[in-house]
């Protein structure tokens, strides 16, 4: 029976036709394996996961493997980008397990949904230390049958252990003392050679570089600088980075940055932007300009759906082959390019060796070109095309706290390099979000096509995209962005607060679908914590809404961070956003509000406040008391006029762009 063919998640819809005999994470499929007291089989994965395509191909697509699961299981099938819950709950499990994680996750539960063995990826042939999946499916079925109170015993020992290792952590504080200690653990934790943070495979740190930045705003700190530069010119330089299209890949397998895992992630490239976009304001940097640009074009280009939103990934394979689209051999280039290929196979050290798979290369750009209306004509040739070469498959649903991480970067980038266009596709993903996402005052996980899937959203998603509306307030001013962005976060501190432990949030709502354990994960990963996204959030609104609600906001985003200071302390790779909220309470956040009569008037202070500004700041522009931070401040002498605050101190007034940056740099 083809029960995923329904389903609003393109992962789910690519195993609709297995032969397997897939559920959908559902009661139902947990009563089924009660009725024929039978383990569940647990797949995980997402769409643009190359090793979950090779285990479908191996595995999930052989008759004789399908035969095996359908006849001793009940196999279930979870996108975990649709369903963060449950692959919260079940990679704890398999970290704890088996010391690893990542995806394919392939997980054996009691019929109650307890884990008992976790893997991630298996062979379809036995390998050294490793068996196949077959032999598993075998092993697994036959202990079920000898030993079955055995396994129930020990999954519920698994989940007691896990109990005592992911509840709340102490309270300590996260104070400058902390935040300049996290600057020399990072330091002594970079390659100072290859640019980054640790060895092979390499993982863009966009958290841990927004707080290096921010760090470096308040503090002066020439090294915090220094590490933001390095990665940040290495990681544009190789192949990880689109040098013809603009778009990150989502990391690195060797440690020079030089061959991608080629999925490209919203999330990972809406990050990116506000590194580039930030480095490129604080620095001048032409390099991180262009790669801003790019990044942003990306994201309207290739990402951009009907209904507004953004799309969560482009795979990693091409018609099953991992990086067909992007790889050139040099004879290639001499097709498409002619008498400009051999400086363009020396500029993008395409080798005749390669220097991916098979004698092809991924392009790379070690230096800036010396003659840029060349490469501008090259780089056009080549992406033509490619544009023309089969092209990887988009995972084409909308997840909400992505899409909202995309509105902030791309209102903050609009705003400090002059884009407005850049705002408007902010505005129309917004919309989109509240549109399709929001079902009776509750705000679901994601959609695709415009229909809203059934996942409830978990905190990241109340608390990523209340921080993009208020973004997307200070970029137009508009106070329906601050009201929208207040009932979120209102909603989340009611339903997501760890009542016996003030400041601890779990990442599903009191009244969410019950799983074995409620998942609460603090670190920061490949995205922000739910937790951390909401105190930056909360960080934010406590300067833009009214004085009512602000000292509650605030004390709330303070709390927060007193349950992560061990976090920062010992791991601050882990805890990249969370210091980047503490910086920015740390000074203040800086204010500033910006009156005029129209924005003609307020226009030329609105553009140095918002390429000024230090990162986690506030700039909003309006007429007197048009919005909470504008109440009760009033035009100069009739002139425009700039107030600058910190925390809760406040400058004079000053009306020209000049007066302003001169209050900024103080």
């Amino acid at each position: 029976m083809n029960r995923l063919g329904t389903a609003t998640s393109p992962y789910l819809l690519q195993h609709a036709d297995n032969p397997v005999d897939w559920w959908p994470w559902s009661e139902e499929a947990l009563a089924e394996a009660r009725r024929r007291d039978v383990p569940i089989v647990l797949s995980v994965g997402y769409a643009a996961c190359h090793w979950c395509h090779v285990m479908a191909h191996e595995s999930f697509e052989d008759a004789e493997t399908a035969r095996l699961m359908n006849q001793n299981f009940v196999n279930i099938k979870v996108d975990r980008e649709e369903r963060p819950d449950i692959d919260a709950v079940y990679m704890t499990a398999t970290q704890a397990m088996t010391g690893q994680g990542g995806w394919p996750m392939t997980c054996f539960l009691t019929p109650q949904g307890e884990p008992f063995h976790c893997g991630t990826y298996y062979p379809p042939q036995p390998r050294p230390g490793m068996a196949s999946f077959r032999q598993l499916l075998g092993a697994v079925a036959q202990a079920w049958q000898d030993r079955r109170e055995e396994l129930r015993e020990g999954a519920g020992r698994i989940l007691q252990e896990l109990a005592k290792q992911t509840g709340p952590l102490p309270e300590a504080a996260v104070d400058t003392r902390v935040l300049a200690d996290a600057v020399v653990k990072l330091a002594a934790d970079a390659d100072r050679e290859r640019g980054g943070f640790g060895g092979a495979p390499k993982f863009p740190p966009s958290m841990t570089l927004e707080f290096l930045l921010r760090h470096h705003e308040r503090t002066g700190s020439a090294e915090a600088l220094s590490l933001v530069d390095e990665c940040a010119e290495a990681m544009s330089r190789g192949g990880m980075y689109d040098q013809l299209a603009g778009g990150f890949a989502r990391y690195s397998v060797d440690a020079d940055w030089v061959v991608p895992h080629f999925e490209k992630m919203l999330y990972d490239n809406t990050l990116l932007l506000r590194v580039y976009t930030h480095l490129a304001r604080l620095t001048g940097s032409p390099r991180a300009l262009t790669v801003a640009r790019a990044t942003a074009g990306f994201l309207l280009e290739r990402l951009g759906t009907d209904e507004g939103g953004f799309a969560a990934s482009l795979d990693a394979d091409t018609q099953g082959v991992e990086g067909l689209t992007y790889v050139w051999t040099p004879e290639e280039l001499g097709v498409v390019l002619g008498a400009d290929a051999e400086w363009a196979v020396r500029l993008f050290e395409v080798t005749e060796s390669g220097t991916f798979e098979q004698g092809t290369s991924v392009l790379q750009l070690r230096r800036d070109p010396d003659d840029t209306q060349r490469f501008e004509r090259v780089r056009r040739a080549l992406l033509a095309v490619r544009d023309e070469r089969p092209q990887p498959g988009r995972d084409d649903k909308v997840i909400a706290s992505w899409n909202g991480l995309a509105i902030t970067a791309l209102c903050e980038a609009g705003a400090a390099l002059n884009e407005p266009r850049w705002i408007d596709a902010a505005t129309r993903a917004a919309l989109a979000i509240l549109d399709i996402h929001v079902v009776d005052g509750r705000l679901r996980r994601s959609s695709r096509h415009g229909q809203v899937g059934e996942a409830a959203g978990v905190l990241e998603d109340y608390a990523c995209f209340a921080d993009g509306l208020l973004a997307l307030h200070q970029a137009t001013g508009d106070t329906r962005w601050l009201s929208e962005a207040t009932k979120l976060l209102d909603l989340a501190l009611e339903r997501f607060a760890d009542n016996g432990a003030p400041g601890a949030y779990h990442d599903t709502a009191d009244d969410a679908e019950a799983l074995v354990q409620r998942p609460s994960d603090p670190a920061d990963n490949a995205s922000p914590s739910g937790a951390s996204a909401l105190a930056s959030a909360l960080a934010t609104a406590s300067v833009l809404v009214g004085s009512d609600r602000a000292a509650a906001y605030r004390d709330a985003a303070e709390q927060a961070l007193t349950r992560v200071g061990q976090l920062a302390v010992k791991v601050p790779r882990f805890a990249g956003n969370w210091l980047a909220v503490a910086e920015a309470l740390a000074t203040g956040p800086v204010q500033v509000a910006v009156v005029g009569v129209d924005p003609e008037a307020w226009s030329q202070l609105r553009t140095t406040a918002a390429r000024l500004v230090p990162g986690g700041g506030v700039v909003l522009a309006g007429e007197p008391d048009s919005a909470p931070l504008l109440a009760q401040r009033p035009l100069v002498d009739g002139a425009a006029a700039a107030y600058v605050c910190h925390g809760y101190v406040c400058d004079r007034p000053v009306t020209s762009p000049d007066a302003l940056e001169a209050a900024l740099a103080r």
